[in-house]
């Protein structure tokens, strides 16, 4: 047989095989419908698969604590009006042309926890609505209501607005903080504004402190995702009680970069503490204050005060008819500990005092001459701002304020200028609000209660160091 007729004899083989094949195909698809069905192959058991019960008990699930949680959780809408001009702030060009300045509407979203369904208080944080000229919370119902501002505290980021609505629903509070690392935990709350989130994990550190520019410190810290939108949210155990605010997330590549189980909460301890003060003084909160002024300890100050570590808070001022002169304590003696908290530096020690209500009698641990001591001191109430005049009179119109104590996390120390009285004296001088007064003549100090003590005997030459849009000048006060 030729090649050719090979070939031939190939493709007519193939042709009526695909013939048979296509008929017998088509012959299945015309089929009656009642043909009995072939059986089909058994298919393995899924070796992965979660089995729907262990010991005779459904799996666990928070699904029912978290139908309970949720309604409690509102989104938080807030809108800022600030006016843009291609000139900045400068208030000269403004005046000349405010033609050119427009209105622009800033918007922002949280979350917050109502935490008394009867009243419509809810808790979020003081970021979350910090400059905003109107709020807006939305509930898991789907309702939007109008929310009135209580008060807010910066330095512990907590906010307190109140809503008037019939059928809300509250998160009972955690009786105490009792957290303990490994615990779980579960964070709601409204993350990149897209709705209702919930996300879990475990209680990573309690008793957090020394972050960077957050203010008084005493933070949960949880591996349960808290991204931006969630601020302001709830955290709570598996009991469905609120143990805490969430607050911070901490990437150094910024919160766009993901999560990495870094994330931070306000314990409910200090949450209900700052709202009950926001409620009873109208909007401002109180706080108690031992009344000294403390430095770090250095290795060369622990061997001259006979401590075998360096660390704790020497004191360097006693301030006059203050709660540590009443208790005894003196120029020289080295906080160790209050409360039974450690107390390892200057910082630690304000950040323990900023936390406490005024009345609170605080144990402290010192050392005393090398020999350990226990005072007992009953916190008195922290001036929140003083009068200029009543320092100086060339200080007439102005008055001073604590710094916020995210700039002393940053590392700054001195008092803030809140407010200056146009065409007064102080005005005539200089200072304006928001200038931050680092320094002065007078003598040393680090915060409003030094700033005041330093007046005792004014000077004949009134001078004050100022720092102004981050660079620091002397001013002459006349």
């Amino acid at each position: 047989m030729t090649h050719a007729s090979k070939t031939l004899l190939a493709l007519t083989l193939a042709a009526a095989f695909g013939g048979f094949t296509a008929t017998a195909i088509r012959e299945a698809m015309q089929a009656p419908a009642d043909a009995s069905p072939v059986a089909p192959a058994p298919v393995p058991a899924a070796t992965g698969a979660l089995p729907t019960s262990v010991g005779g008990s459904p799996l666990p699930t928070l699904a029912p604590m978290l139908a309970k949680v949720t309604p409690t959780v509102v989104s938080v809408h807030t809108k800022q009006r600030v006016r843009v001009s291609p000139f900045g702030n400068d208030p000269m060009f403004r005046r000349m042309f405010p033609e050119l300045t427009q209105d622009r509407i800033n918007e922002s979203l949280g979350s917050g926890v109502i935490v008394d369904a009867a009243n419509g208080y809810i808790l979020t944080n003081h970021h979350v609505i910090e400059g905003a000229d109107e709020v807006s919370v939305t509930l898991a119902d789907g309702r939007t209501l109008p929310a009135e501002f209580v008060g807010s505290d910066a330095d512990t980021d907590i906010a307190l607005m109140q809503v008037k609505a019939s059928g809300l629903a509250a998160v009972p509070l955690a009786s105490a903080d009792t957290l303990r690392v490994g615990d779980f935990v579960v964070a709601v709350g409204n993350p990149f504004g897209i709705g209702q989130t919930v996300t879990s994990g475990i209680v990573s550190a309690v008793g957090r402190s020394g972050l960077r520019g957050l203010g008084f410190q005493n933070f949960i810290q949880t591996d349960a995702s808290i991204n931006p939108g969630n601020s302001g949210g709830a955290l709570v155990n598996l009991n469905g009680e609120l143990v805490g605010i969430n607050t911070a997330s901490f990437n150094p590549r910024g919160s766009m970069a993901g999560n990495i189980g870094l994330s931070f909460a306000i314990p409910t301890g200090i949450a209900r503490n700052i709202m009950d003060q926001l409620i009873a003084n109208n909007g401002v909160v109180i706080r108690g204050t031992l009344g000294i002024e403390t430095q770090d300890v250095t290795p060369a100050l622990a061997d001259g005060l006979g401590l075998s570590d360096a660390r704790g808070a020497v004191v360097t001022r006693v301030f006059r008819d203050s709660a540590a002169a009443a208790a005894g304590l003196k120029v020289g003696d080295v906080v160790l500990a209050a409360d039974g908290r450690r107390i390892d530096d200057h910082d630690a020690l304000r950040n323990f005092e900023g936390l406490q209500a005024v009345g609170h009698e605080v144990a402290l641990d010192i050392s005393r001459d090398g020999k350990p001591m226990r005072l007992t001191a009953a916190l008195r109430e922290q001036p929140r701002s003083l009068s200029g005049a009543d320092l100086d009179e060339r200080l007439e119109g102005a008055v001073f304020a604590e710094l916020p104590e995210r700039l002393r996390q940053a590392g700054a120390n001195g008092v803030m200028v809140e407010s200056v009285e146009r065409d007064s004296r102080a005005a005539g001088n200089g200072l304006r609000s928001g200038d931050v007064v680092v320094a002065a003549n007078s003598g040393q100090f680090d915060d409003l209660p030094g700033f005041r003590a330093s007046f005792t005997r004014p000077p004949a030459q009134l001078v004050l160091r100022i720092v102004r849009g981050g660079r620091p000048y002397n001013a002459m006060m006349r």
